[in-house]
């Protein structure tokens, strides 16, 4: 059988982009993360050009962000105010892709992050999805539930409640 290349495998790089985005979208993996420092790095190789950049890096396991002015903006904001990168530690990001992203007067596509902190999911919020969780009586729509938010894939508890259902909804042999 003949290997089949992905389009985007030559887009891949080692800094976070539009192609890794995608992929965590098509895996269904939660675009929240978690910056665990941002460093001022000079001369830096991106995309086979060197440049100076703010390079957020993270907890999580992804490459690292090089940060454009208007992301850098939102990363203060949700830091606190701080202009400093230094303070840009343990903040909390969504990661999103907006097709009207420009460079240079070409609308090229990026990568960009959104203006609010990921709200956790609340006791109520978990109480709702275990009663919808409560009236599924059918292994197809637990599935469609589980795969309707993001949020269900994260959090523990949900994830849990998920997993009992579907043992319940499996026929034993």
């Amino acid at each position: 059988m003949e290997k089949k290349n992905h389009y985007r495998k030559v887009f891949k790089s080692d800094h976070l982009g539009i192609a890794d985005i995608e992929d965590f979208i098509e895996e269904k993996r939660p675009l929240h993360f978690t910056i665990s420092q941002v460093k001022q790095e000079f001369g830096t190789r991106v995309a086979g050009k060197k440049i100076d950049a703010n390079i957020a890096y993270f907890i999580d396991p992804i490459k690292p962000m090089v940060l454009n002015a208007t992301n850098s903006k939102i990363i203060k904001k949700l830091s606190g105010g701080s202009p400093f990168v230094e303070d840009w530690k343990n903040v909390i990001i969504e990661i999103y892709i907006d097709p009207n992203v420009k460079m240079k007067g070409q609308v090229v596509g990026g990568l960009r992050i959104k203006e609010e902190t990921p709200k956790p999911m609340t006791k109520e919020d978990i109480e709702l999805v275990s009663k919808k969780i409560s009236e599924i009586t059918d292994l197809s729509s637990l599935s469609n539930l589980y795969n309707s938010d993001i949020k269900f894939k994260t959090n523990p508890v949900i994830v849990e409640m998920f997993r009992n259902k579907n043992r319940d909804l499996t026929p034993s042999t």
